[in-house]
């Protein structure tokens, strides 16, 4: 499989659309307006950004493919450290957008390519059972440690971040996207990296595998929170009722990881399909452009796009429809500054930069 498949691009442009959506939204406290629209936003919380982290772990796959083919110690050894160099870079730049974007991914994504650095010459075998363990001993950490520690509800803040106990908390067990249980993404990512993707069989059985699991978990646990219902015969409160059955990305249960993991399989292997069937087509190619430019995008839609909004003073309280329509223009201005960029240039500005860096 060549290493830039367009697909995956078009799975990037997606997932960042998707990650615009749901960050304008939580900026914005976007909690009044059309029910119709904000149900829509809410279909890709903790899921756009399932499907960016899986695609990294697919990336890593081709990145490493020729130490793992190989078995090669020198080629195992460069991979490693490119591995985490990327992973320190992440890091120190996530740290640094933290303070302007709390909900930032990027410092997350450098722990996961350092776990990755370790994991990468591992069989599929072991990676599926890696990132089942992972998934796992979420649930275990909770009942040991509390969730809610250093989380203020009421404004969606992580506070005390920037304290030793809260930064180790926060990269591990509560944060936004903690290593546990989200590198099990990650791992996964690997794992689908190495399938034959260019096989209709394969794909047939992952969409089919992806849409059974996905139908599974989200009646299962309909029906669940349907029975147990306010909690009381329990004796549990409504609150913990939905805390617990709930499938949304807080907290990251086993249901939610499955969920979202078969959503964003389905969603990849979708765009796989587009890309086969209309690889000729303008919107292909402008949205290739855009996912090839994620970095640049992910940055640029707190910097450039919530900086705008600020400035103009409507980033606070607004309705749901102001904020997928600010969504929607940023998208756009996206996937035409992609387009005009790419005809210059071989890589965007931070794409580069990042390249350069970690090489």
């Amino acid at each position: 499989m060549n290493h830039r498949v367009a697909g995956f691009d078009i799975a990037r442009a997606l997932a960042i659309f998707g990650m615009v959506i749901v960050n304008f939204k939580i900026a914005m406290n976007a909690e009044t307006g059309s029910p119709l629209l904000m149900s829509f936003a809410h279909l890709f919380e903790g899921r756009a950004s399932a499907v960016f982290v899986i695609l990294a772990g697919i990336g890593i796959t081709f990145m490493t493919d020729k130490a793992r083919v190989s078995s090669d110690s020198q080629y195992i050894y460069k991979s490693r450290v490119s591995l985490i160099k990327r992973g320190l870079l992440l890091i120190f730049i996530g740290l640094l957008y933290t303070p302007i974007w709390q909900a930032d991914i990027l410092h997350f994504y450098g722990f996961y390519f350092l776990i990755a650095s370790v994991f990468f010459m591992f069989n599929n075998r072991t990676l599926l059972l890696l990132s089942a363990v992972i998934v796992l001993v979420f649930p275990v950490l909770m009942l040991f440690f509390n969730y809610g520690q250093n989380w203020n509800w009421g404004t969606f803040v992580y506070e005390n971040f920037w304290s030793i106990d809260g930064m180790v908390r926060h990269i591990l067990f509560n944060g936004f996207h903690p290593i546990f249980p989200w590198a099990a993404f990650l791992l996964f990512g690997i794992w689908l990296g190495r399938q034959d993707l260019t096989q209709q069989a394969v794909r047939k059985k992952l969409l089919l595998g992806s849409m059974v699991s996905l139908v599974l978990i989200e009646v299962a646990f309909y029906f669940i929170k349907l029975s147990i219902g306010d909690g009381a015969l329990l004796e549990m409160t409504e609150d913990e009722v939905n805390f617990l059955f709930s499938i949304s990305i807080i907290p990251p249960l086993p249901q939610y990881m499955i969920s979202a993991a078969s959503s964003a399989v389905i969603t990849i292997v979708g765009c796989l399909y587009f890309s086969d069937k209309f690889s000729e087509s303008k919107i292909h190619k402008w949205l290739c452009q855009t996912g090839k430019l994620s970095l640049t995008l992910y940055v640029a839609h707190v910097i450039i796009g919530m900086g705008m909004l600020e400035y103009l003073g409507l980033l606070v309280n607004q309705t749901i429809d102001f904020s997928l329509f600010s969504a929607l223009i940023f998208c756009v201005c996206g996937i035409i500054f992609s387009v005009i960029w790419l005809k210059y240039f071989k890589a965007g500005p931070l794409e580069w930069l990042f390249r350069k860096c970690a090489s």
